[in-house]
């Protein structure tokens, strides 16, 4: 999360940025620091942040921006993939429950980077003129030097090992020596890196319409997914008017479906209408 504030802390007049990686924090106050927007800086986080997190964020998911424009108005980026035109119910049909690892799995467009085209052209419509490369450039750095491997990457390969070790790919980026490496060691991303590199030259659009995709589309029907070059060609992110409730704490915000945004807000609209003063609630189990 990126944000200009007008509220501050000493020397934090020009905005603050956090994530639940240090390194992603340095790659959004570096682009502050630069005189880039709340934008740019997020945009920065979010290529860094699966440089190195990348067991809970990546380029093969979703993603969902809310921005508060200058003027006070607050617009939401929806980058929702939309499922493969080839996966039709037949190909599923020897399955009782959609498989959630493996070729099949794979059905749904990689939206994330779709989301950064949306929030680039945002990003210049306020003032924005850091280039692509720069915004990209500790990503870039992150993904070649390593990372460090977490905590809870280590226990999420734990959990997961059984499901994800003949995955293909999986067992040449995330294991060493075909085990679970331990906490601290480190792991490269050249691939990564070398796809954040092109991508500054060649442009965002090229992962959906460029030599990206090209290669994207022949690995995954190489590995047997339904999802294919025309999918990702067809595929936009969108710009639109977030959901929101009145309470009188303020207006909240949150994204429309497929994400959870209404039922958050649903929630939060359900307990300010309790009226709740205390910071406490005292529960007690019956029976």
């Amino acid at each position: 999360m990126a944000n200009p504030v007008n509220l501050h802390s000493a020397g934090h007049r020009g905005g603050a940025v956090c994530a639940p990686h240090f390194a992603t924090v340095e790659a959004g106050r570096a682009i502050l620091a630069e005189g880039g927007n709340a934008i740019e800086a997020m945009l920065a986080m979010a290529a860094s942040i699966a440089a190195v997190y990348p067991h809970m964020n990546h380029l093969g998911g979703d993603g969902f921006w809310l921005i508060r424009e200058p003027s006070g108005r607050v617009r939401a980026i929806m980058a929702a993939g939309p499922a493969a035109l080839a996966a039709k119910p037949e190909l599923y049909r020897d399955y009782e429950t959609m498989p959630t690892r493996g070729p099949l799995a794979a059905l749904t467009v990689p939206a994330a980077v779709a989301g950064w085209i949306v929030a680039e052209e945002a990003a210049r419509a306020h003032g924005g003129k850091i280039p692509l490369k720069v915004l990209l450039t500790s990503a870039i750095t992150q993904a070649r030097n390593g990372y460090a491997v977490t905590r809870s990457q280590k226990r999420l390969t734990e959990e997961q090992f059984t499901s994800l070790k003949d995955t293909a790919g999986f067992a040449a980026q995330f294991l060493v020596d075909g085990k679970i490496p331990e906490i601290g060691v480190i792991l490269k991303q050249d691939a990564f890196a070398a796809t954040l590199q092109h991508l500054t030259f060649a442009g965002l659009e090229d992962f959906y319409r460029g030599d990206v995709a090209r290669e994207t589309a022949a690995d995954l029907e190489r590995i047997g997914s339904p999802l294919s070059r025309t999918d990702l060609e067809r595929y936009q992110a969108r710009l639109t008017e977030p959901l929101r409730v009145s309470v009188a704490a303020g207006t909240l915000y949150n994204t429309d479906a497929p994400t959870q945004g209404a039922v958050s807000l649903m929630i939060l609209a359900l307990f300010a209408r309790l009226g709740v003063t205390e910071d406490r609630l005292d529960v007690q189990t019956v029976g």
